[in-house]
């Protein structure tokens, strides 16, 4: 009688091409199902604690507004708990209950993150190779962290750039700012300043590629950096000076660091070539 030969883990199948298109479906309906689970629980405790995060974002205006004439009592700042004098403004019956339902969401992918994506990774990487699932390994080491840097600087922006803006403002006119408006306004500048910050990836993809060598890179940096600060003009909407140039400049030094990253990649690239080949011409 012959063995029984084991099918081997649902990994091992999937990359040696044995699953079927049905096993396949079935494997993402059940990542699926989990992400949708894990994001679900973080909205729970998304809104349990959306109310903290609100003032968090509502800080740099607080701030600010803590230092001009104190406004009327009531209104919905107090009505949230928000800290400092400042109140802001609810033009619906439902805009405060779907603004919190939106930053638990937000909340929930920021906690849920580990869950949703290992899920997404664990559904694509047996169709990559071992050196590729090993560059995906470094690359999402190093695109968290920038994204988050992005997202602080964005933070930090916005304060200053309320102070600009305000500024114009007569002592006879009272600024009351929209919640919804506000908070999507903080909400899309972090998130522009965090995807914009993952540029550098695509500098470093291109060198890896053999698109684009080190010295090609760096011959391009005028280039480079006039389109930084064109996009950071364009794109910041505080329409301040800081703001433009914290984003461009930012941008400027990650892009000649990856010229760095490129410039030790090539040449670790002309070593093995030389070990290989010696000095033979590539012709």
């Amino acid at each position: 009688m012959l063995p029984r030969r084991r099918r081997g883990t649902q990994f091992q199948r999937a990359a040696d091409g044995s699953m079927t298109l049905l096993e396949h479906l079935r494997e993402l309906r059940s990542r699926l199902f989990k992400a949708s689970l894990g994001i679900l629980v973080g909205m729970v405790a998304g809104w349990s604690v959306s109310g903290r995060v609100l003032n968090f974002i509502t800080q740099p205006y607080c701030d600010l507004m803590s230092h001009r004439d104190k406004p009327k009592s009531g209104g919905i700042g107090q009505d949230l708990g928000l800290t400092g004098s400042c109140s802001l403004l609810q033009t619906g019956l439902t805009d405060v209950f779907t603004l919190k339902l939106q930053l638990a969401l937000w909340i929930a992918l920021i906690l849920a993150g580990p869950i949703w994506l290992y899920q997404l990774w664990a559904f694509v990487a047996p169709g990559l190779h071992r050196h590729e699932r090993r560059w995906a390994y470094v690359f999402a080491g190093i695109a968290a962290p920038l994204f988050a840097v992005g997202a602080v600087l964005a933070y930090v922006v916005v304060a200053k750039g309320l102070a600009f803006l305000l500024q114009f403002t007569p002592s006879n006119v009272t600024t009351a700012l929209e919640v919804s408006g506000y908070v999507k306004f903080i909400t899309n500048f972090m998130l522009l300043f965090g995807v914009a910050f993952e540029f550098p990836l695509v500098v470093i993809l291109f060198n890896l590629a053999g698109i684009a060598s080190a010295k090609r890179l760096l011959s391009w940096w005028r280039v480079a950096v006039f389109v930084f600060f064109a996009f950071s003009a364009i794109t910041v909407p505080t329409a301040d000076p800081f703001g433009m140039t914290a984003m461009g400049g930012c941008l400027s030094a990650l892009y000649f660091g990856a010229v760095l990253f490129a410039y030790i990649n090539d040449k670790r690239r002309e070593r093995r070539r030389r070990a290989e080949f010696g000095d033979v011409d590539d012709d």
